[in-house]
């Protein structure tokens, strides 16, 4: 899974990110994103066909009412505020209802690792 800076590396053709992605990809894993992480992600300065060409090389997954739900617990457990995490909350309910294994690529691991515990693998870049 991408948070908005694995995804933005994504775009961006970071060699890491990239590897991460095809590995995962050749293994017959899917490439998960929350429908919000484009959002967050967005540059004005990538083009629009191009950020659409890397976001159909992944599977946005939609924010459901049981993720925003989800979304919420974690942040109550965590002790954070959704005005600040609330992307973050989401990005980590999405990782935590995906199919295990689940690693999120994220440069948040602080965040994350609040947000998930041990059950995801959280990969600084």
């Amino acid at each position: 899974m991408l948070d908005s800076e694995g995804l933005s590396r994504f775009c961006a053709a970071d060699h890491r990110v990239t590897a991460y992605i095809r590995e995962a990809q050749d293994s017959d894993f899917r490439v998960i994103v929350s429908a919000l992480t484009p959002i967050e992600a967005y540059d004005i300065r990538i083009k629009n066909d191009r950020f659409r060409w890397y976001l159909s090389r992944l599977r946005v997954e939609p924010v459901t009412d049981e993720i925003a739900f989800d979304a919420i617990e974690l942040l109550r457990a965590a002790g954070l505020h959704g005005h600040k995490y609330a992307i973050d909350a989401v990005v980590a309910a999405t990782a935590l209802r995906a199919v295990a294994p689940t690693v999120i690529l994220t440069s948040d691991v602080d965040d994350m690792t609040k947000l998930c515990g041990k059950r995801i693998r959280v990969v600084d870049l």
